[in-house]
C-alpha cells in the first residue's frame, strides 16, 4: 500500500505580492526552496492562514534572500500581501517508508527568513 505523506512544510510565509495580471504560480525565494526540498514546477497546495482560503498551484524560483513571496494569476485572488500562508508538499511513500520518514518543516520568521527547521 502507498500513503500521500507531507513531504515539505513552509510555515508562515508572507505574501509580498500578488498580482492577477501575470502567468499563474507561486514564486518562492531560491533559498527557501532549497531548505523545504521544493522545486521549481513542482506542485504545492496553499493554505491561506490569513483568510482560509485554499488552492493549488506549481512553484516559480524566486531570487535566493529576498523574502519575496509572489502569489500570480487566478491564485492572487486568494492571497493579498501581507497574507499569511503555509505552503506543502506531499510525496508518495510505499508503507515501510513511513516508520522512519519525517517531512522538512521550515518555521519563517515575518521578512521570510528561516527561523527554525524542524
Amino acid at each position: 500500500m502507498n500513503r500521500l505523506m507531507l513531504k515539505s512544510k513552509l510555515h508562515h510565509a508572507r505574501v509580498t505580492e500578488s498580482n492577477v495580471d501575470y502567468e499563474g504560480s507561486l514564486s518562492l525565494p531560491a533559498d527557501l526552496m532549497e531548505a523545504a526540498d521544493m522545486l521549481p514546477f513542482e506542485k504545492v497546495h496553499v493554505y491561506n492562514v490569513s483568510n482560509g482560503e485554499r488552492f493549488s498551484t506549481y512553484l516559480i524560483r524566486g531570487e535566493s534572500g529576498s523574502g519575496h513571496v509572489g502569489v500570480f494569476g487566478a491564485a492572487a485572488h486568494r492571497a493579498r500581501p501581507g497574507d499569511k500562508l503555509i505552503i506543502v508538499c506531499y510525496a508518495i511513500l510505499d508503507e515501510e517508508e513511513t516508520e522512519y520518514y519525517r517531512p522538512r518543516i521550515i518555521l519563517l520568521d515575518a521578512d521570510n527568513k528561516v527561523r527554525e527547521i524542524k
